[in-house]
C-alpha cells in the first residue's frame, strides 16, 4: 500500500512542527577545510532553530560531548547514531499526514546523491528516526531526496528534471513511473518540472535552491539577472515554465522573485548559494545570508514582506555553503500529529 491510498499526503513545510531533525557534521564527510570553522557555523543554526521548536540532533556516538559543547540551547535532544553526513533533508524521512492529524513516515532509498558519496549509514537514518519516534513507516523502493521536491499541500509538487531524471538515481524508471511514485506517496496530482538547478550544484539540481511555495498558488523563485552568468539561461528557462504553469487547482501561479547572490568562490569552486534554502520553523523563517549587503538585504526584506506573520532571522550561511548545501538541506521537519495506526 502507498500513503495516498490510505488518505495520507505531505503537508506543506509551513504547517506546525513538533520538532526538527538534524545531524551533527563529521570530518570524514569531506567538508572543505578548515573543518573547525564548520562546527560553530552549524551549531549557530541548531541553536537558532531551537529558539522556535525542539531539535533532535543525531550525533555519531563518539562526538556527543563535542556536539553538546556547541549546542547549548534548550530544546535540543542529542541522539547517538552512526551516520555519514549532515544533510537530514535528503537522508531523513518524509512525513505524511491524514485528515485526523495522524502522521506516518516515508523511508526512501538514499544513494549519496547519485553514488557520489558514502551513504550506507545515512541510508539507515530515516528508519532509525521513525522507529525512535514510533512513527509507522512506508518503505518505498525508489531513490529520492527531500531537497529534490517541494509541495504546496494542495496537490502540486515542484521538482527538476536534472535531478529526478538523472541516470544516477533511478535509471530503470521512466519520467511517468517517477511521477506515479510521487503521486502515490505524497498524494499530489500535478507535478511542475523545471529543467535545471544552479551551476555547480552537487545535488544535480535540487529544487530547494531554485523555487519553493510560499503558500498554495504562490511560488518564490530565485533569479539570475546577469546575462554573463551561466545561471542566467537556467533562470530564464525555469521562470518561463513557472509563468506558463497552473497548479493542481487550476490556478495560474503568482511568482515572487529574489535575486541570487553574486558568484562566490571557495578555493577553486563556485559555491551554490540560494536564499531559498531557508527553513520554516514555528512562527519564523531561518534564512542564510552570504555577506553581500545588497542582495542579502533585498532577500530578507522580500521574505519579511511575504511572511509578515513570521519572524525572519538571517543567519550566516557562507561557511556551511562550502559543504554544498545550506539550512534547508540540513533540516527535516516532523509535522505535528500523533503516530498513525497502520
Amino acid at each position: 500500500m502507498f500513503p495516498a491510498e490510505l488518505g495520507f499526503k505531505m503537508p506543506p513545510e509551513w504547517y506546525q512542527h513538533q520538532r526538527t531533525i538534524m545531524e551533527w557534521p563529521v570530518k570524514e564527510a569531506i567538508w572543505p577545510e578548515p573543518f573547525h570553522e564548520i562546527l560553530p557555523a552549524y551549531a549557530n543554526i541548531v541553536n537558532t532553530i531551537a529558539q522556535f521548536e525542539p531539535v533532535t540532533l543525531i550525533v555519531n556516538p563518539h562526538l556527543q560531548a563535542e556536539a553538546a559543547s556547541y549546542c547549548k540551547a534548550k530544546n535540543i535532544e542529542i541522539l547517538p547514531f552512526e551516520h555519514n553526513d549532515s544533510w537530514a533533508r535528503d537522508n531523513g524521512p518524509t512525513i505524511v499526514s491524514n485528515q485526523n492529524d495522524e502522521i506516518a513516515g516515508i523511508n526512501w532509498t538514499f544513494n549519496g546523491w547519485g553514488n557520489k558519496y558514502a551513504a550506507d549509514k545515512d541510508n539507515q537514518v530515516a528508519p532509525f528516526v521513525l522507529e525512535r519516534l514510533k512513527i509507522p513507516t512506508f518503505n518505498i523502493p525508489i531513490v529520492m531526496e527531500g531537497g529534490s521536491f517541494h509541495t504546496d499541500g494542495e496537490g502540486t509538487l515542484l521538482t527538476t528534471e536534472e535531478c529526478l531524471l538523472n541516470s544516477n538515481r533511478n535509471p530503470n524508471f521512466t519520467k511517468t513511473e517517477i511521477e506515479t511514485y510521487l503521486k502515490k506517496c505524497l498524494n499530489v496530482s500535478k507535478i511542475i518540472w523545471l529543467k535545471h538547478g544552479w551551476v555547480g550544484d552537487d545535488t544535480d539540481g535540487h529544487i530547494d535552491n531554485v523555487a519553493c511555495f510560499a503558500w498554495p498558488g504562490v511560488v518564490i523563485k530565485q533569479v539570475c539577472l546577469d546575462p554573463n552568468d551561466p545561471n542566467y539561461q537556467i533562470s530564464q528557462e525555469n521562470l518561463e515554465i513557472l509563468q506558463n504553469a497552473t497548479d493542481a487547482q487550476g490556478r495560474k501561479l503568482e511568482i515572487i522573485e529574489i535575486e541570487q547572490p553574486p558568484a562566490t568562490y571557495y578555493e577553486d569552486f563556485r559555491l551554490t548559494l540560494s536564499y531559498l534554502n531557508f527553513y520554516f520553523v514555528n512562527g519564523g523563517i531561518i534564512v542564510p545570508v552570504f555577506g553581500n549587503a545588497d542582495t542579502d538585504s533585498k532577500a530578507v526584506a522580500t521574505l519579511r514582506r511575504v511572511f509578515p506573520e513570521r519572524k525572519v532571522v538571517p543567519i550566516e550561511g557562507l561557511t556551511i555553503a562550502r559543504g554544498g548545501g545550506n539550512i534547508h538541506c540540513l533540516t527535516q521537519q516532523i509535522p505535528a500529529g500523533q503516530p498513525a495506526k497502520l
